[in-house]
């Protein structure tokens, strides 16, 4: 009798292992690991790296299709409180909210923060009732969905906190991957909309408070801003705009400020769109701020 049983059990083990061989070769053999990987496991949370940011890739290294410029697609706000701002206080924290304006039916995103050099400004927390996760690679941090908020019937937007660098580091620039799927559960028919939105820094042109001034205006006739900047800070002078959404809109370099101050002008696109704007004037990575409006 105990020999019977030791040769049904054999028998046994060695159909269950036959079974488990012949399934695993069926599956194997019938999903492609690249579409799974960027279909199935991304949407409990976007991969790292894939912002569209210096030195990394964007979302299409794993869905099929062409980058698409997302400043009209991506509503991107930082908010202290129910307040908009377009400049931080170093050391303080702020609510990021970012929305899809075409509203999918699934969707993704994954977010993350650099200085001028293109390193970490600040820190990401995860807020999970607004749909969010954090995570670190190679130093960056990075702000991206949850399985759940994919479906836009659970999240109208997600949000998630930043806290600023303890320092001025000057202008902080936000690159943002969005990804508006078909749904089709494979890597194909994706949208994918990458946009950059960049924050100044309270702190003024110098973290000493070296005493400066600035002055911006507009000229309708010509179509162009004017900036009169008087500052103790030489080197070079950048302009950028940045719409009461959080974007970037116009970038120019205004030239060199030795120890005179710096009068000029720069024209706008004829296609920029009249309203309110934050004018950051940047001389070596330290900025000061002023609001201009653009009326044709």
């Amino acid at each position: 009798m105990k020999k019977n049983y030791v040769l049904i059990g054999v028998t046994l083990v060695a159909i269950t292992a036959l079974s488990f061989r012949s399934t695993s070769e069926l599956n194997i053999g019938n999903f492609n690991k690249k579409e799974f990987m960027a279909s199935h496991l991304s949407t409990s949370s976007g991969p790292n790296g894939r912002t569209g940011a210096p030195g990394e890739s964007n979302c299409t290294a794993c869905h099929s299709g062409t980058v698409q410029d997302g400043s009209a697609e991506n509503t991107f706000l930082v908010l202290a409180g129910a307040n908009q701002i377009t400049d931080y206080t170093p050391g303080a924290t702020y609510t990021i909210s970012l929305a899809m304006n075409s509203n999918p039916a699934k969707r993704g995103f994954s977010a993350t923060a650099l200085d001028a050099s293109n390193n970490m400004a600040g820190d990401f927390a995860a807020q999970a009732l607004a749909g969010t996760q954090v995570s670190t690679q190679t130093g960056r941090e990075y702000a991206t969905h949850t399985a759940a908020s994919t479906l836009a019937t659970n999240n109208a937007f997600w949000a998630w906190s930043w806290t600023a660098p303890a320092t001025n580091v000057g202008p902080v620039t936000f690159y943002v991957a969005t990804n508006a799927t078909n749904n089709n559960g494979q890597s194909t028919g994706d949208i994918i909309y990458l946009s950059e939105h960049v924050i100044g820094s309270t702190a003024g042109i110098d973290d000493n408070k070296v005493s400066s001034s600035l002055v911006i205006g507009y000229n309708t006739e010509d179509h162009k801003v004017l900036v009169d900047l008087n500052s103790s800070n030489h080197g070079n002078v950048f302009l950028n705009l940045v719409d009461l959404n959080g974007r970037s809109v116009f970038t120019s370099e205004l030239g060199y400020k030795g120890e005179a101050s710096l009068a000029t002008s720069v024209k706008l696109p004829t296609d920029m769109r009249n309203g309110l704007y934050v004018a950051n004037v940047f001389v070596n990575n330290r900025s000061v701020s002023q609001k201009v409006m653009v009326q044709r």
